[in-house]
């Protein structure tokens, strides 16, 4: 065991939803996760650390989004061992990180409300495809829907692997705004994991469709999928349990 007190307990849990967005959608999910230990240490955020002869901060990640996609709704829960305000943590915080890196929300874990990572099994993504008219999506969108399986090759670092990219999607739809055709898809948190770019492999390998111009995918929404087709909030019940306790709190 290493010589030395033990490190203090965490006596706090925050959860942080937070976007990344211009040029650092193109950061990998270890690139993001430094640059927010480093803020921490800038914005002087108290945070718990394990034990060991190599302490880490008390930080975890649900969910990262894959390295190109922009996302406004990343996760992570942080430990900390003094209490903080929850919005002046995120203020600090959101100081200290690069300007295409933004901390949305930063709410305290509610006592009994279960884990993060329970509430999050479900992405809902914005995949812009310029210079595609949008009869073309709407028709391999279509013929997509109506297979019951459709298997992408994905190379990863062990050669080409198969990926079932029809199982993981609930739904989509296809929409234009401001004469870009817009794929929306609902796609369950599988593994392995169904990204923007297997989903449009699919929709090349049932009508043949290639997009003249580069896809831009947006992770809008993240959370647990209910049974009417609706992506819960993850952060919702603990808001809950903050309000229920204020008023709690209110009228002793």
């Amino acid at each position: 065991m290493p010589e030395g007190p033990p490190p203090p307990p965490t006596v706090q849990k925050l959860r942080l939803r937070y976007a990344k967005r211009g040029r650092l959608r193109f950061a990998s999910h270890r690139d993001l996760a430094r640059a927010l230990e480093r803020a921490l240490r800038r914005a002087q955020v108290p945070m718990a650390f394990s034990a060991g002869f190599t302490p880490h901060p008390k930080i975890s990640y649900l969910g990262a989004a894959p390295t190109g996609a922009a996302s406004e709704a990343e996760y992570a829960e942080i430990g900390l061992a003094e209490r903080r305000d929850p919005e002046q943590v995120r203020a600090a915080l959101d100081a200290a990180l690069p300007e295409d890196v933004v901390v949305l929300e930063c709410v305290e874990a509610g006592e009994g409300t279960g884990s993060l990572a329970d509430r999050i099994d479900t992405s809902v993504w914005r995949i812009e495809l310029p210079g595609l008219p949008l009869a073309d999506l709407q028709s391999a969108l279509d013929a997509f829907l109506a297979r019951d399986e459709v298997t992408v090759a994905r190379r990863t670092k062990t050669g080409l692997k198969d990926v079932d990219a029809r199982a993981a999607v609930f739904g989509a739809s296809a929409v234009e705004e401001a004469g870009c055709a817009i794929l929306n898809a609902v796609v369950r948190q599988v593994t392995p994991a169904v990204r923007p770019d297997d989903v449009l492999a699919a929709l090349a390998a049932v009508a043949d469709l290639r997009p003249p111009l580069p896809a831009r995918a947006v992770r809008a929404a993240q959370g647990r999928l209910d049974d009417d087709g609706t992506v819960a909030d993850p952060l919702g019940p603990d808001r809950a349990a903050r309000t229920r306790c204020q008023g709690e709190h209110a009228t002793v």
